[in-house]
């Protein structure tokens, strides 16, 4: 089983430290991971509208609320897609979302990524003239988006955050706004509670988690075990972390949630084998030593799995200003 451990957010809410991620998860696969999930002690689940698949979650709810947890005893996170941005948008897609759950309310709702697209054509909108991209909106800004999920019913929405967010795109929101986290005692005003990030050994983003850090908004870790998006070697395969793995009688995986939380994030690994679910939730803890070991593996091999400028279709943005986004027509943070 996992350490029982708990991140205190600035609502007062506890978050658990170990959750399950369901991106990437195929169709029919994740209602069944769910309910695994729940049956084998995970209680923080991490959802999203994108992920096309929350019918599925609700399906599964169905199946362990009330009956083997309490819906107060989970922890549910989804977040806003990009097709929802504008503020006339943001509580309708939000209201879908509960309709899909089969729940009254979220715990945590975030902005899944600091871009918009046009609404009313899908999830992922064709561009106009540009085979192969996505269409961008270019006037709605993510200050407004933001003002939007400030301004949701606390009825419906315990807390706010945000994901895939950059220091100079958190810095912008903050100065717009005036909203930064805020004591627990303060619970009827909104806060920014969380940043969900890409984080593993080989993307350790340090300077975007001592900026978090300074202002007191935790992360949660997704892709703690890097993945397979570029065709890179798998981390579960790295020598180093079999080493480790082998010392501690842990799995690799395990190994890498360990690290995560070796850092104090949040970390939400995905699987849909009941096995795989299980192990993933029984932590190990590294020692100092080890922990420098695995991080040692990122030094000079920086690799960031998620760039949406490389998707098919491509979004011609670029977010994390990475080499390979440089040629992007537009920038995140030009619409702050």
């Amino acid at each position: 089983m996992s350490f029982g451990k708990h991140i205190l957010l600035s609502t007062g809410a506890k978050l658990p430290q170990i959750g399950l991620g369901t991106w990437l998860s195929k169709p029919r696969e994740v209602e069944l991971a769910v309910e695994y999930a729940v049956r084998n002690g995970y209680r923080h689940l991490d959802l999203a509208m994108i992920y096309e698949n929350q019918d599925e979650v609700g399906a599964a709810l169905k199946k362990v609320v009330p009956s083997v947890v309490k819906r107060e005893e989970l922890f549910m996170t989804s977040k806003v897609w990009n097709s929802s941005h504008q503020p006339s948008e943001v509580e309708k897609e939000l209201d879908v979302t509960l309709s899909q759950l089969g729940t009254d309310y979220l715990d945590l709702y975030l902005i899944h990524w600091p871009i918009a697209f046009p609404p009313g054509n899908g999830l992922n909108p064709p561009h106009a003239t540009k085979v192969g991209e996505t269409a961008i909106d270019t006037q709605t800004t993510l200050t407004e988006t933001w003002k939007a999920l400030i301004a949701l019913p606390k009825s419906k929405v315990r807390a706010i955050g945000v994901s895939n967010f950059t220091v100079r795109q958190l810095e912008g929101i903050i100065a717009a706004t005036g909203v930064v986290p805020i004591p627990a005692s303060n619970k009827n005003a909104s806060s920014q509670a969380v940043n969900q990030i890409e984080a593993h050994p080989l993307l350790p983003q340090d300077e975007l988690v001592a900026f978090c850090k300074s202002k007191n908004i935790h992360i949660t870790a997704y892709s703690p075990l890097g993945n397979n998006l570029i065709g890179k070697p798998k981390l579960t395969e790295n020598a180093v972390v079999e080493e480790v793995a082998k010392k501690l009688g842990a799995t690799t995986a395990q190994v890498l949630v360990a690290w995560g939380a070796h850092r104090g994030y949040s970390v939400i690994p995905k699987s849909v084998q009941e096995e795989r679910i299980v192990s993933n939730f029984k932590q190990v803890e590294l020692s100092q030593e080890d922990y420098e070991k695995i991080s040692a593996i990122g030094h000079g091999n920086y690799t960031r799995f998620n760039i949406p400028f490389t998707y098919n279709p491509k979004w011609d943005v670029n977010i994390f200003d990475e080499p390979v986004e440089k040629q992007a027509a537009f920038k995140a943070d030009d619409r702050i």
